[in-house]
C-alpha cells in the first residue's frame, strides 16, 4: 500500500527510519535533520555504524549465540565433568556477569510509554513499566516507522490464522504444568499491568521479586492477610490440611465472578489467584512455607517479636524463591547442560547496580499462553476449563499433593513456532497486540539489534514453516515491519527447543537482572544475620521445588518442572492423555 498524500507532502520525521545503529540515539533537528548520539556505544559515524578498535576485538572474540547454545545444550559427557569441578563455578561467572553486566538491560531505567527521550519523570516514576527501546514516533508513514504497509493486519485474524491451536504441541524439552503454574505465578508479583491508569502502567509498587503475591503488594492488604502471631499468615483448615484463609474471614478485594459466594473464595497476596487451581496452589505452599519458616525461627530465637518473625521470614521465602527459579526453572527454560548455580558473591567483586525496574517489552515477551493444555488431567479425571477456573472446590478435592503430581506427569505446550495457544485464551495473544499498537513498539527487527542479534532479512530466514511465512508476507509485506510480540511466538525454533533464538537472549537478561539486582543478594544483604541466622541461611541456600512440596505436604508426591522421559510418551501419546485434549 502506498503512503498517504498527507506524509508525501510534508518532509518526513527522519528519525522514522530508526537511522541510528547499535544503541545511538537518534536527535530531530528542524524538520528534516537529524544526528544520532553514539556516545559509549563503541560505534562512531553518520549513524553509528563504524565499529571501534576495542568492539572490533571483541566482536571477533564472542561467540554468536547459536553458537554458545549448542555447546551448553550438546556434549553430556563434558558438562558431567565441568560440573563436577570448579569449572562449574568460572562458566556460572561468565554467564551471569555476560548477561547481567552487558548493559542490555539499562539501569537506571531509561524511557517510558509517554516519553521517547531521556528525562526525570520516566526514570523516577514506578507506575510506568520502563521501556529498552523508545516509541516509534508518532508522526511517521506507518506504523512500524517507515517500512511495511500504512496498516496493520487485523489482530483477530493474525492470532486466527499464525497462533490459535490447531493439535497441541508439546514442548519437545518435557516441560510440564507444574512449570506453567509456577511461570504464572512467579511473574504476576512484578506483571500488573493497571491499565485502568492508561496504558504503559503497573500496579506493582516494587518492580521485582518482592512476594507481593504472597503478601499483598500494600501494607493494608498485608496487615489483613497476617495472623499477627508468631509471625504467620492467616489460614483455615479443610479435611485436616492447611490452605488460604476464606474471603468471608479475610475481607479484601480478590476478582472473583459475583456469582461466587465469599465462603467459596480464597483470600490471597495476589487478587488474581482465585482464578486458576494451579495458581491457588502455589499459594497453599508458599504460605504453609512462610508458616513453617516461622515455626524454625520462633525455635531459634524466643525473644522475636511477631513482626521480626515475619519480616525475616519474608526475606527467607524471597531467597527461596530467586534459589528455585535459577537453579530450577531457569535452568528448564534453558535446556544447559551447565549445573546454573545461585550464588549472589559471584558479583561482588565486580560494578553493578542493585535495583530493577520491569520494562513493558518484558511484560509482552513473557505471554507464554501456548505452554496451557486443553483439558487437564487430575487423577485419573479430565478436567475441562469450565470446570477449573474460578473453582476453589477443585484443589480442595484433590488437594495439593494429587495435584502437584499431576501437573508434574503432564507435558505443557511448546511456546515458539506458532498455531499453539488454546482457543481459551486467543483473546489475550489478540489484546496482547492491540496493546503492543497503542504503545507503538519498534519492530521486531530493531529489538533483534538491541540485544546483539542479526535481523532477520526475510520472513524465509525468519521461520521455516512456508504457511507462516507466506502469511506474514502478506500481512507485514517487510521483516522489518514485523512486529515484536508476533515475532517472538512465531520465530522458528531452535532445534528439539520451547521456542526461538530472540525469546531466549531477549528474556534471560530481563530475568537474570531482576533476580540477581534484588537487594538481599546485593553485600549488605546477602549474609546469615539477615536471615535470622545459620539456621534461615541454610534454608535459602539448600531451597529445592522438591523441598518447597515435601516439606509441606503429606505424602511428598513426585515433582519437577519437566515430565520424566519415561512419562514423555503417555504424557503427550496414549488414551486419555494430551493428544485427546
Amino acid at each position: 500500500e502506498l503512503v498517504s498524500d498527507a506524509f508525501l507532502s510534508s518532509p518526513v520525521n527522519p528519525c522514522c527510519y530508526l537511522p541510528c545503529q547499535h544503541w545511538g540515539v537518534c536527535v530531530r533537528y528542524g524538520l528534516d535533520q537529524y544526528q544520532c548520539d553514539c556516545t559509549r556505544t563503541g560505534y562512531y559515524g553518520e549513524n553509528c555504524t563504524v565499529p571501534e578498535f576495542w568492539t572490533r576485538v571483541r566482536l571477533l572474540l564472542r561467540p554468536s549465540p547459536d553458537g554458545a547454545h549448542y555447546i551448553l545444550t550438546h556434549f553430556q559427557w563434558l558438562w558431567d565433568i565441568v560440573n563436577h569441578t570448579f569449572l562449574r563455578d568460572f562458566l556460572m561467572r561468565l554467564v551471569i556477569t555476560g548477561t547481567v553486566r552487558s548493559n542490555l538491560v539499562p539501569y537506571p531505567p531509561t524511557y517510558n510509554s509517554k516519553y521517547g527521550y531521556l528525562n526525570w519523570e520516566s526514570m523516577s516514576n514506578l507506575s510506568y513499566y520502563t521501556r529498552i527501546l523508545p516509541p516509534v514516533p508518532e508522526d511517521c508513514p506507518t506504523p512500524m516507522g517507515v517500512k511495511g504497509k500504512e496498516e496493520l493486519p487485523d489482530p483477530e485474524l493474525l492470532v486466527e490464522r499464525l497462533l490459535r491451536r490447531r493439535t497441541f504441541r508439546p514442548d519437545p524439552q518435557g516441560t510440564n504444568l507444574m512449570f506453567a503454574f509456577f511461570a504464572q505465578h512467579f511473574t504476576h508479583q512484578f506483571f500488573k499491568t493497571y491499565n485502568r491508569m492508561g496504558l504503559g502502567f503497573t500496579k506493582a509498587l516494587d518492580h521485582g521479586v518482592g512476594a507481593g503475591h504472597i503478601y499483598g503488594d500494600t501494607l493494608d492488604r498485608q496487615l489483613q492477610l497476617r495472623l499477627h502471631k508468631d509471625g504467620k499468615l492467616k489460614f483455615q483448615v479443610l479435611e485436616g490440611e492447611v490452605y488460604p484463609p476464606s474471603g468471608m474471614d479475610v475481607p479484601i478485594r480478590m476478582n472473583y465472578p459475583s456469582r461466587i459466594p465469599p465462603e467459596k473464595t480464597f483470600a490471597i497476596g495476589q487478587e488474581m489467584f482465585g482464578i486458576i487451581p494451579g495458581l491457588t496452589m502455589y499459594a497453599t505452599l508458599w504460605l504453609r512455607e512462610h508458616n513453617r519458616v516461622c515455626d524454625i525461627l520462633k525455635a531459634e530465637h524466643p525473644t522475636w517479636d511477631d513482626e521480626q518473625l515475619f519480616q525475616t521470614s519474608r526475606l527467607i521465602i524471597i531467597g527461596e524463591t530467586i534459589k528455585i527459579v535459577i537453579e530450577e526453572y531457569v535452568q528448564q527454560l534453558s535446556g544447559y547442560l551447565l549445573d546454573l548455580k545461585f550464588d549472589p558473591a559471584m558479583l561482588f567483586n565486580t560494578q553493578f547496580q542493585y535495583g530493577n525496574r520491569i520494562a513493558l517489552e518484558f511484560t509482552q515477551l513473557y505471554h507464554w499462553h501456548p505452554l496451557m493444555p486443553d483439558r487437564f488431567l487430575i487423577d485419573g479425571d479430565e478436567v475441562l476449563y469450565e470446570q477449573f477456573l474460578y473453582n476453589t472446590s477443585v484443589l480442595i478435592h484433590y488437594g495439593v499433593d494429587k495435584m502437584v503430581e499431576a501437573f508434574s506427569l503432564q507435558a505443557a505446550g511448546q511456546i515458539g513456532g506458532g498455531h499453539n495457544v488454546p482457543a481459551m485464551l486467543t483473546d489475550v495473544a489478540v489484546r496482547t497486540i492491540k496493546e503492543s499498537r497503542q504503545l507503538r513498539l519498534q519492530p521486531f527487527n530493531e529489538y533483534r539489534k538491541r540485544f546483539n542479534l542479526q535481523p532477520y532479512t526475510s520472513f524465509r530466514e525468519f521461520t521455516d514453516n512456508e504457511e507462516i511465512a507466506r502469511e506474514l508476507e502478506e500481512f507485514y509485506g517487510d521483516i522489518d515491519a514485523l512486529e515484536y510480540y508476533p515475532g517472538l511466538m512465531l520465530e522458528k525454533t531452535r532445534p528439539g527447543a520451547i521456542f526461538g533464538e530472540s525469546m531466549v537472549e531477549m528474556g534471560a537478561p530481563y530475568s537474570l537482572k531482576g533476580l540477581l539486582g534484588n537487594p538481599i543478594c546485593s553485600p549488605e544483604y546477602w549474609k546469615p544475620s539477615t536471615f535470622g541466622g545459620k539456621v534461615g541461611f541454610d534454608i535459602v541456600n539448600s531451597a529445592t521445588l522438591k523441598d518447597l512440596v515435601c516439606y509441606n505436604t503429606k505424602t511428598c508426591p513426585f515433582v519437577a518442572f519437566r515430565v520424566p522421559k519415561e512419562a514423555q510418551s503417555q504424557s503427550t501419546g496414549s488414551k486419555g492423555r494430551t493428544d485427546e485434549l
